[in-house]
């Protein structure tokens, strides 16, 4: 059934299946992305718009595209100064076509912690990327879900009413859920948006924390020189979103620390961001710098030492072990847990004879 409802002001629209002629040009193009301004957008240059709804590029690329005629706004390409104005409709459009990023079955296997007819949690592996995306259209933990509930009529992998409710990082590994049906995502998002989810990680992190534990509150937003990374800004800048985490130390080797972290909000890399916001690096996290040697001595065993650990964990060394929430139809209360990755094992008790060593001297 065609769909003749308006797009929502300032929300991505999914671009249309017709290609697009450029006239001027003549040749071919396809729309990839289109956003519809909010009535109360403020003049923005449309280049910094569309790093706003484009996190995963880089201004230098839209400016490249622009220059190159493929910035639209109104039907029209515009230069990457270009202000866009309350309502109009900007597109980016290339000239090549859109990647097909219709989720198909795939046979990879799950370790699945509960399932029911509502909700499904898994205990995802590091290196698992959880959603199709830039680079990863294929061998997810989406396309996972898809083949295990192959025969259940009412899910539907491509429909955003259900699947996924949370996304935990690649290299992280831990507990995620996923909803059946769209009464139970449409519940479990609300749990997660009031923040009633109850969900601890456990990491190993870079340095002797100075106190049993600690609060760490800094808005997140995209790195502005490294579009990978997320930084951390003062509250209240205006810049990024409000973020906060709790910690306390489990577990004291020396030069690293173990510790159990608590998220009162779930934003972009907030763990990795804040602990090295807090000069306590997740350990071997190249992302953020952790994959250096950041504390102890520079002796030749002890750096031999750090290099197996980093072979024994070759990830940051990041954990969501736990999760709770509040089933969608029965309204239990639900907890589970899932206990260490064997690389994260391993790398402690590295960590924790390294230390009866140190402590034995």
């Amino acid at each position: 059934m065609p769909n003749n409802s308006e797009p929502l002001p300032g929300s991505p629209i999914p671009a249309p299946d017709d290609d697009i002629l450029d006239e001027e040009e003549g040749a071919q193009l396809y729309e990839h992305f289109r956003v519809v301004a909010d009535r109360g957008q403020q003049l923005l240059r449309v280049d910094k718009f569309l790093i706003d709804h484009l996190p995963d590029t880089s201004r230098n690329r839209i400016q490249t595209a622009a220059r190159q005629g493929f910035v639209h706004v109104n039907g029209q390409p515009v230069k990457s100064n270009y202000r866009v104005k309350p309502a109009d409709v900007v597109t980016l459009l290339l000239d090549r076509p859109r990647y097909d990023n219709t989720i198909t079955p795939e046979d990879i296997p799950l370790d699945i912690t509960y399932e029911d007819d509502d909700v499904i949690v898994v205990n995802k592996p590091a290196g698992l990327v959880v959603h199709p995306g830039c680079g990863n259209y294929t061998g997810t933990l989406v396309n996972a879900l898809a083949w295990h509930l192959r025969d259940n009529p009412g899910y539907d992998p491509n429909d955003p009413a259900v699947g996924l409710v949370h996304r935990i990082d690649k290299d992280t590994s831990g507990l995620i859920v996923a909803a059946k049906t769209p009464q139970a995502k449409t519940a479990l998002g609300l749990q997660f948006f009031n923040k009633t989810t109850r969900r601890r990680y456990n990491a190993l992190v870079w340095g002797n924390m100075e106190t049993e534990s600690g609060r760490i509150e800094g808005n997140i937003a995209r790195h502005p020189k490294d579009r990978m990374q997320m930084a951390v800004f003062a509250p209240g800048s205006g810049v990024g979103k409000p973020a906060v985490t709790h910690w306390h130390a489990i577990e004291r080797f020396g030069f690293t620390t173990l510790v159990e972290c608590v998220l009162e909000t779930g934003r972009t890399h907030q763990i990795r961001a804040h602990m090295k916001h807090i000069g306590h690096p997740l350990f071997n996290d190249v992302r953020y710098g952790g994959d250096q040697i950041i504390r102890g001595n520079l002796s030749g065993s002890y750096r031999q030492f750090v290099r197996h650990c980093f072979d024994a964990c070759p990830r940051q060394a990041l954990h969501a072990r736990t999760l709770g929430f509040r089933h969608p139809r029965t309204q239990r209360e639900m907890d589970f847990e899932a206990p260490l990755p064997p690389d994260m094992a391993e790398l402690l008790e590295r960590w924790r004879a390294f230390s009866r060593n140190l402590a034995s001297h």
